[in-house]
């Protein structure tokens, strides 16, 4: 196996394990640890490894990435206005993923639709 398939994982290993620790301390630096620019950075150096630096490919991926980040945050949203309602954890991921899912399916209509 090659480094650049071992180090992202190992990678979001220890971001799971530093999370865990920091939750104890503070769940406000927890939860700006798990929401770090990490995976983000990873995908984007497996990409440009595998398209050997082409930018038009970086530069596509990278605004994948962009538009990616409006479903999570309506997960995000769904899962703290159901927590601030009284959900559990089952109900609030299945309906955090619902939401996340039925934004990414437009964002995905959307794209497709204007030919992006």
């Amino acid at each position: 196996m090659k480094w650049n398939d071992i180090l992202p994982v190992a990678v979001s290993m220890l971001v799971i394990i530093l999370v865990a620790i920091l939750e104890k301390q503070s769940r406000i630096v927890a939860a700006l640890t798990a929401t770090m620019p990490l995976t983000a950075p990873l995908a984007l150096w497996i990409v440009y490894n595998s398209a050997r630096g082409d930018q038009v490919a970086v530069s596509q991926f990278s605004l994948g990435l962009l538009l990616g980040i409006l479903p999570t945050v309506a997960f995000l949203a769904v899962v703290w206005l159901g927590a601030r309602q009284g959900l559990r954890l089952a109900p609030l991921l299945l309906l955090g993923y619902s939401v996340w899912a039925a934004s990414a399916s437009l964002l995905l209509g959307i794209r497709r639709a204007l030919g992006l």
